[in-house]
């Protein structure tokens, strides 16, 4: 019996921007970030690629809908609901798709965002994204995010039932609530 073995190839910290633009138009009220698309993302050439990633499945949950599986019916899903979307690094070096590996972080230009549509509550989805967004953008906008477990598959601690009940701070009937800072309890 032959063994098949599975060799790693080491990865390389490379320089990236930003691939694709922010969702958003003049009903988007809630803006989600991200920190910054992962491998499968860039090659699918839009937000949360990655099979495994919990995002669209926790907005399935939240809304009762299902998710279009192509970029143009989620992007129309995200708009009828108004939500924006983008990440929160607009350049970054990388490894992979790794958060942890993320370093010379320069921000998106999120100011122009929100001078561009109605937004009334910012969502970090992740710790990285949280970060980033409260160092860089926070001084410049005087906007704090709330910050969301984030949905990456790296996070497997939170299933996607638990997820959606945290993600809930998003939903229209939220909104007016008292500020949030962090839905992560």
């Amino acid at each position: 019996m032959r063994r098949s073995r599975l060799i790693l190839l080491p990865m390389e910290r490379i320089l990236l921007t930003h691939p694709f633009p922010p969702v958003f138009d003049g009903n988007s009220r809630v803006l989600i970030l991200g920190s910054f698309p992962s491998a499968a993302s860039r090659s699918a050439s839009f937000y949360y690629g990655h099979p495994r990633n919990r995002f669209w499945r926790v907005l399935s949950l939240l809304y009762g809908e299902e998710v279009p599986d192509d970029v143009p019916g989620r992007r129309e899903f995200l708009l009828a609901h108004g939500i924006a979307l983008w990440d929160s690094i607009g350049e970054c070096t990388i490894v992979g798709s790794s958060d942890a590996s993320i370093r010379d972080a320069v921000p998106n230009k999120i100011s122009e965002l929100l001078e561009k549509a109605p937004i009334e509550r910012i969502f970090a989805n992740g710790k990285a994204s949280f970060a980033c967004y409260e160092k860089y953008v926070f001084p410049e906008t005087g906007i704090h995010a709330a910050l969301l477990p984030s949905t990456s598959p790296a996070n497997a601690a939170w299933s996607a039932e638990r997820l959606s009940e945290a993600w809930r701070a998003i939903l229209p009937d939220q909104l007016k609530s008292k500020p949030v800072s962090s839905v992560m309890e």
